[in-house]
């Protein structure tokens, strides 16, 4: 045989060695394969991965926790889920994942576990129990402070601790959504809205109607949508925009601000509030007129006349009637009267609205025509009462407002109110204000320096 041949002869051997060396690998990873597959399968859904945002979960409701698993899975019912402590929440199955969406923000600092019992695979086969815990960071929030040099807006935690994140000559005002600060200025008698970055950078001015004075600012539970009421800056008797309602978008400071009317009504807005988790606006007119509206089209809701709009939760209005408050639900327009509570605990205040149904109330009593110092209680809503806090007479409460969570309440107050000066702003306040801030229960947790908790939907009241 010619050095040719043998040549060849050699290379066949070694591709049918090495071709039989591939199919040996190529077995042995397909009995590995279906190895692992029976080994799952005898086991059950295994978790591989798991997706969480803890710092969101207390700031926002709808906070997600998604699990992955070894499987496709069976549907999950929420009866095999257990959150502890306990927390309101929807479950979804999609393939091999699992996930928990919190109804409700969470608390802070608080360690959370998840157990889901009866795990089964869409195949069949044994159902395993899977955990996961975690745990939520400290809270924070933004307040204002007016100042003689500049006025300013302070991210703060609950220790006290602050940091500044955006300063301005004259701040009127500002909401904080859950990626923005938009913050209400003034210069030379004229409003300007300004969008920035959670932690104060990247400032874009917001397009306005025009030139004039904006109040009641105003921002969505959710989303990029913000709301305000405005003013021509030249209105006169003879004409000009007044106490209008627009809404506008972080997401397109550039965009052209849509206004909000309701046909055939006195078109200036007294107080108005977003309905949490829709698109509608809950609107008090000059006239008195309470009327439930939609920014995307439709008929609007009328809901009788009101003197005022207290608070919103979920879909329910407190409501200030003539007669008295009132309760609403803004989804069949039924009525109730607010639970009362005993005549010995004083007149009723501002009523600021709980997830549970239940509410904090400001409560007076009196001394002939003097009055002694209000308490802020917790009222179910079958009207039982538990005090909260207490504000002495000789200081002005202004706000109250509850933390995203429900946990904490937060007093805005004027101390010492007949000496505390009014500044000379278009929303004037006393000149030294704090806020102080109490678990539900009664526990004072610190007492904060300004006021506009990012808590609050609006800014405090006259």
């Amino acid at each position: 045989m010619s050095s040719d041949g043998r040549r060849a002869q050699r290379r066949r051997r070694l591709a049918r060695g090495f071709s039989l060396r591939v199919l040996a690998v190529v077995a042995v990873l397909g009995v590995v394969a279906v190895a692992a597959g029976v080994v799952t399968t005898l086991q059950g859904p295994r978790v591989t991965s798991v997706q969480s945002d803890a710092a969101a979960a207390v700031s926002s409701a709808g906070s997600r926790l998604i699990f992955e698993t070894t499987q496709s899975l069976q549907q999950v019912d929420a009866a095999q889920v257990t959150v502890t402590p306990a927390a309101a929440f929807t479950v979804d199955t999609s393939g091999r994942s699992v996930g928990l969406r919190f109804t409700d923000p969470l608390w802070d600092e608080t360690t959370y576990s998840i157990r889901i019992d009866g795990l089964a695979g869409v195949g069949g086969g044994p159902t395993s129990t899977i955990e996961e815990s975690f745990t939520t960071p400290k809270l924070n929030a933004f307040v204002l402070q007016r100042g003689e040099a500049a006025d300013k807006i302070y991210r703060v935690d609950l220790a006290g601790d602050a940091t500044e994140v955006f300063a301005s000559d004259h701040i009127e005002d500002f909401r904080a959504t859950a990626g923005h600060l938009v913050v209400s200025t003034l210069e030379d008698g004229v409003s300007r809205l300004i969008v920035t970055r959670a932690d104060g950078s990247h400032p874009q001015e917001l397009a306005l109607p025009g030139a004039g004075i904006v109040t009641n600012l105003q921002s969505a539970e959710r989303g990029n949508t913000i709301g305000y009421t405005f003013t021509d800056a030249d209105i006169s008797a003879s004409g000009g925009r007044e106490s209008l309602l627009f809404t506008g978008s972080t997401a397109d400071p550039t965009a052209k601000p849509a206004e909000i009317a309701v046909t055939g009504a006195d078109p200036r807005v007294e107080d108005w509030r977003f309905v949490p988790g829709t698109d509608s606006i809950l609107m008090l007119t000059f006239d008195g007129a309470l009327s439930l509206v939609s920014p995307s089209g439709g008929a609007p809701v009328e809901l009788g006349n009101a003197i005022g709009i207290d608070d919103i939760a979920g879909t329910t209005a407190y409501i200030e009637r003539v007669a008295g408050p009132a309760v609403v639900d803004l989804t069949t327009a039924d009525e109730k009267a607010l639970p009362p509570t005993s005549a010995k605990l004083g007149q009723t205040g501002s009523v600021t609205a709980l997830a549970d149904g239940s509410t904090l109330r400001a409560l007076t009593p009196f001394d002939g025509m003097t009055p002694l110092a209000t308490t802020i209680t917790r009222v179910d809503a079958d009207g039982a009462a538990t005090p909260v806090a207490e504000v002495a007479p000789t200081d002005g409460l202004l706000q109250t407002c509850v933390a995203p969570s429900g946990r904490y309440a937060a007093l805005v107050v004027a101390p010492d109110v007949v000496d505390n000066t009014y500044d000379g702003y278009t929303l004037p306040l006393p000149t030294t204000l704090e806020t102080r801030i109490y678990t539900l229960d009664g526990a004072q947790v610190v007492v904060l320096r300004g006021f506009d908790v990012s808590w609050c939907r609006k800014a405090p009241s006259l």
